[in-house]
């Protein structure tokens, strides 16, 4: 009888498919959302300053607001070791500072729907990495097949030319575009290793909210040194970064203490639904084109989470 009743919700499967959605589909709505306050705020490509600044207020008021929600619901701030700060500073760096620098730069010189379905990279790294690092993640035909699959998605998206979708631009705008949200993805598979690391040094929920507060300051300091601003504060924008706070806060609370008790290539495939969510909403909410390889991108990503989940890890 005490066996069920010691299990965490974040462990329970239903809880953990009913956390893990939410957390993704929060973060497909981002995309939309960041292209959005970017128009809104006046902040243009070459601004890369003001990016890294709407960036770092987003994620320093998310880690804040974790905190004070751990803080009043008396979760333990203490640290097991001195030197475990330094594996704290790491996780904010590539978590956080590198992973959304990479993320909005790369997001104002490409599409959001492209960019969602790019993205997905880093789901499929996160599966295949965390077999090789942990002994609960086990390698398996079902997880080398989906991953195969999810990953021609991503190569989808390079099919046919500019009336398709496909950036046809010099090499700097490609690598600007589609080489950033790359480096964003490679920094989330890493962050995402990392979680399991940061739960054995520290309250998962307090990790988190330091991760997104020191890790929004280091954008928030290099932005204004590089003259960031918002040029044209307004309603709209506002609006915008108070819902991006919002799926920071929730998003990133959520699914790292999913990946603190549970293995984490079965938490991190639900991520291959934000392509799709992200697609799907920034072409509803930014007028983008849809086209016929997005849904084929999305659907061969859908497949591969199919795929994965379908029977016993």
């Amino acid at each position: 009888m005490t066996g069920p009743s010691r299990t965490s919700i974040f462990q329970r499967p239903a809880w953990v498919v009913v956390f893990a959605l939410t957390a993704a589909i929060a973060w497909g709505w981002a995309f939309p959302l960041i292209k959005i306050g970017f128009s809104a705020f006046g902040i243009t490509a070459d601004m890369t300053g003001s990016k890294m600044l709407f960036a770092g207020i987003r994620f320093a008021v998310a880690g804040l607001i974790v905190l004070s929600v751990a803080r009043s619901s008396g979760r333990s701030f203490r640290t097991s070791r001195r030197m475990d700060w330094s594996f704290i500073l790491t996780f904010a760096l590539m978590n956080t500072t590198l992973h959304y620098f990479f993320f909005y730069v790369g997001m104002s010189h490409s599409e959001g729907s492209r960019a969602a379905i790019l993205n997905s990279l880093s789901t499929f790294l996160v599966v295949l990495l965390a077999c090789a690092c942990f002994k609960s993640d086990k390698l398996t035909s079902r997880k080398i097949i989906g991953c195969t699959v999810g990953f021609c998605g991503i190569l989808a998206l390079n099919l046919g030319g500019a009336e398709s979708g496909q950036l046809v631009a010099g090499h700097s705008e490609r690598w600007l575009g589609d080489g950033m949200i790359i480096l964003n993805a490679i920094c989330g598979a890493c962050a995402n290793l990392m979680t399991r690391g940061l739960s054995r040094r520290i309250d998962v929920f307090v990790g988190t909210g330091y991760s997104l507060t020191i890790g929004g300051l280091l954008l928030i300091i290099p932005g204004l040194a590089f003259g960031g601003s918002l040029p044209n504060v307004n309603l709209t924008g506002i609006v915008c970064l108070i819902l991006l706070i919002a799926i920071s806060a929730i998003g990133f609370a959520l699914y790292n203490k999913l990946l603190s008790c549970n293995p984490v290539g079965k938490v991190a495939i639900y991520n291959s639904l934000i392509p799709i969510v992200g697609a799907v909403t920034s072409c509803l909410c930014l007028g983008e084109t849809f086209h016929l390889k997005y849904a084929l991108a999305g659907g061969l990503a859908a497949l591969g989470i199919y795929i994965i989940n379908k029977g016993k890890n």
